[in-house]
């Protein structure tokens, strides 16, 4: 995360590490779509998001996250924009299947949300998180001096910086409906130390995730999808009934290897003009 001016985290995989940006992924006529969101959040990401959603119907659309962090209060902007929407959200990564009947889209699991992603992933009116994704947190920083944090020097201007975005990032987790676990699990770990992987149950305690069933973020079918099924278990019952919806939630095409598990990026920034004077939170 990084707090302040801008608050950022940067990513292990090349995609997750540039400026977040937004798709459409059409899938056909028998079904709606969605957004993947895709990088880190910016100060230009809340106006990139307003440039893609300019005549698209996005209420109530599922959003669909592979993404290393980004600023705080861009991302707090941009959460609340996603609340308005109404919409939905995920962690997984959009590929394209390829097939004698033309290509088709879906979402592969094993993707990563990490640090102000995670907080995107709440701004969502349904979550769902597939049990191979990787969620992570960890503090707010000063970013400029993250990768020598213990021997940097600190003004208390960058300590006033980082308790304000502390205090906006607290206020957007209980409006979006979170728990006081999830900033207490954050804030816990300093940048000096591996970003902390939630398990299901934290993934629970903190609100993160409200449902277990796919079938309650991917888009409506009604038809079968030939992709490769790599959804989390759910009760038999409900697994028939949405098999279609479920099969959305795709293993990687053959031949293609799953992401390299990766060491934890652990950057956050709040960054003071070199004037020495806070600029105003973004």
């Amino acid at each position: 995360m990084t707090s302040g001016n801008s608050a950022h985290a940067g990513g292990t995989l090349e995609e997750r590490k540039m400026p977040m940006r937004f798709n459409w992924v059409g899938c056909g006529p028998d079904c709606h779509g969605w957004v993947s969101a895709v990088g880190i959040a910016t100060a230009d990401s809340p106006q990139a998001f307003e440039d893609f959603a300019r005549g698209r119907e996005l209420n109530g659309a599922t959003l669909v996250l592979d993404s290393s962090g980004g600023s705080v209060n861009d991302s707090i902007t941009l959460g609340r924009r996603f609340r308005d929407l109404g919409m939905l959200t995920t962690v997984g990564t959009t590929i394209l299947n390829r097939n004698p009947n033309g290509n088709r889209a879906s979402v592969a699991p094993e993707a990563y949300c990490e640090s102000m992603c995670v907080f995107l992933l709440l701004s969502g009116k349904t979550r769902y998180v597939p049990d191979m994704a990787h969620v992570r947190v960890h503090q707010i920083w000063m970013g400029d001096r993250a990768d020598d944090a213990k021997a940097a020097s600190y003004t208390a201007q960058d300590m006033m910086i980082v308790e304000r975005d502390i205090g906006r990032l607290a206020k957007f987790t209980f409006d979006m409906g979170g728990a006081g676990e999830l900033l207490s699990l954050a804030l816990s770990v300093p940048p000096w130390e591996d970003l902390h992987e939630l398990s299901r149950s934290e993934l629970r305690l903190t609100h993160l995730a409200t449902t277990d069933a796919v079938v309650d973020v991917l888009p409506r079918t009604e038809m079968p999808v030939p992709v490769a099924e790599a959804a989390p278990k759910e009760a038999a019952s409900k697994e028939a009934a949405s098999k279609p919806l479920q099969e959305r939630f795709a293993s990687k095409p053959e031949g293609e290897s799953a992401p390299l598990a990766s060491k934890s990026t652990k950057t956050a920034e709040a960054i003071v003009p070199t004037n020495a004077t806070a600029a105003p939170a973004k």
